[in-house]
């Protein structure tokens, strides 16, 4: 209990003072890159710091992995360096047992970025891109054009020339119907379609219905115009990162792109990185044990130097896997969780060769 007690006061100061040094860091980089588009918007000081608030859960959520992997690191160096761990080991107690305090730190830390980051820093980056935005007068429109929809397992084929969300009208409007086996059944066109709560309503239309090996023109019933459910929002050029919205959000997202037959793999890739994005908390604890004790001298330079590179290469890693998953070489499970594993492993075998 002295051993851990022992570890957790050398490991705190340096942890949390890197968490502030980080945090401060990020928050003055998004503040300078953004100074002159708030000057030249006149917007007020107290706004400015209202919009710093807010990006401060997302610092922290940026923060966490390399500040825990430096603290854990610098600490075991300076205690290599001083020769107290090997005093430590003399009396008989392993690299691994020393250090599991820190392991189930790590994991503890793991599974509560993942809440964090789905409960705080979700809502509160959200708001501060909002506020952000309105201040410096930067609107998204929701509006759409050249709209190609897939609904209904592909029984039901939605084109557009455009969309307008504040009407809540598509221009061009073209449906195509087919069978369960995706055979041409027949085909709607109007001028524009109006959203009417429960479907698109067709001021004047016609279908065009396959009879025999030909096609006949009819004014467009009410019953085929009731099937025309597919709501407003999808229509909406509301590109979402997945990275930037809730789990909830996320999955609501995944949906609506698999039902109007748009890519997914992607969007499913980051959905799966939200689950395994956090554990490089644990993972870069399990790095920095097995990477500590490599010199007694220059402990911060050279803790500092191993810090960085084991955080670019899992990051490079993640990086080269996501694309292999949004291009479907992979599947988003393993893009997302691959280096996971891999850096799991490699954190193993340098434990294994550690010096005890």
């Amino acid at each position: 209990m002295r051993f851990v007690i022992y570890l957790y006061r050398r490991f705190l100061p340096v942890f949390f003072g890197s968490i502030f040094f980080f945090c401060l860091v990020l928050i003055l980089v998004d503040l300078l890159m953004n100074l002159w588009s708030f000057i030249s918007q006149e917007v007020a000081p107290v706004d400015i710091m209202r919009v710093m608030v807010l990006y401060i859960p997302k610092t922290l959520s940026f923060s966490l992995p390399l500040s825990i992997l430096f603290a854990v690191s610098y600490t075991l160096s300076d205690l290599y360096a001083k020769n107290e761990l090997t005093a430590i080991f003399a009396s008989g107690v392993s690299l691994f047992h020393f250090t599991l305090p820190l392991l189930i730190l790590s994991l503890v830390l793991s599974f509560g970025l993942f809440f964090f980051e789905d409960r705080i820093v979700v809502p509160t980056y959200a708001k501060k891109n909002e506020l952000q935005d309105s201040l410096l007068n930067q609107t998204k429109s929701l509006n759409n054009d050249r709209i190609v929809i897939i609904t209904n397992r592909g029984e039901i084929v939605y084109k557009a020339d455009y969309y307008n969300d504040a009407e809540q009208r598509l221009v061009g409007f073209f449906v195509v119907f087919r069978d369960e086996n995706k055979n041409l059944v027949k085909i709607l066109r109007s001028d524009s379609a109006t959203w009417n709560e429960t479907y698109w309503e067709c001021a004047t239309a016609t279908e065009y219905v396959v009879e025999d090996t030909f096609m006949r023109a009819y004014p467009a019933s009410q019953q085929t115009m009731f099937l025309l459910t597919e709501p407003p929002e999808t229509f909406r050029n509301n590109t979402i990162d997945v990275e930037t919205v809730s789990v909830t959000e996320a999955q609501t997202y995944i949906e609506r792109l698999s039902r109007a037959g748009l890519p997914v793999a992607e969007a499913t890739s980051q959905y799966y990185k939200k689950f395994s994005f956090p554990l490089i908390v644990f993972i870069v604890v399990f790095l920095s044990i097995g990477l500590s004790g490599k010199t007694r001298k220059n402990v911060l330079l050279i803790s500092l130097v191993l810090c960085i590179m084991a955080a670019v290469l899992f990051y490079v890693s993640q990086m080269v896997t996501m694309l292999l998953a949004q291009f479907g070489y992979v599947s988003p499970f393993i893009g997302a969780w691959f280096p996971v594993i891999l850096f799991i492993v490699i954190s193993i075998v340098l434990l294994k060769f550690a010096r005890t």
